[in-house]
């Protein structure tokens, strides 16, 4: 248990270290950001955001089915915590600008950021939720599907070398 403490330390610092030249780039700046804001924004990114927060107050609200007498006070909490998980979308959404901030150029997100402003650009993003849906479906039989491809596939090459794969 102290090796893998040991190695696990040892492991984070020497990531940290690999990692410091990237933390010792310059800062992006304000226009930089801007504009990488604004892409993570049109790219429709900020829909995830809602996604992943909303079903958590909506739980919340559920909770009058059960305790009808608490009804009008959950109800005044969720009006007081909107307002605080819009603060805490934002800072989400400037992590994300920073992160595409970093790895791209602001002249490449001006670019990107005008895709998302043409026809062709907001149809993608209107479209964009179905089929992440329908690649999700699919990704799961296909991973199905190949895993019992390689294992069939070895299974095979390996007989041809006397070996047998169970």
């Amino acid at each position: 248990m102290i090796r893998t403490a040991s190695r696990l330390a040892a492991t984070s610092v020497a990531l940290f270290l690999l990692a410091s030249p990237a933390f010792a780039q310059a800062q992006p700046s304000a226009s930089h950001l801007a504009v990488a804001r604004e892409v993570a924004m049109s790219s429709g990114m900020t829909r995830s955001f809602d996604a992943m927060s909303e079903p958590f107050l909506v739980q919340l609200q559920q909770m009058n089915v059960t305790r009808p007498e608490i009804k009008q006070d959950l109800e005044q909490v969720v009006a007081i915590i909107r307002p605080e998980l819009e603060q805490q979308k934002q800072k989400m959404l400037d992590n994300a600008a920073r992160a595409f901030a970093l790895r791209l150029s602001e002249s490449e997100l001006k670019d990107i950021a005008a895709f998302y402003k043409s026809p062709a650009g907001a149809k993608y993003v209107q479209v964009q939720p179905g089929v992440l849906d329908d690649i999700v479906r699919d990704l799961a039989a296909w991973t199905q599907q190949t895993s019992q491809f390689i294992m069939t596939r070895a299974r095979e090459e390996m007989g041809k070398r006397g070996h047998q794969l169970n």
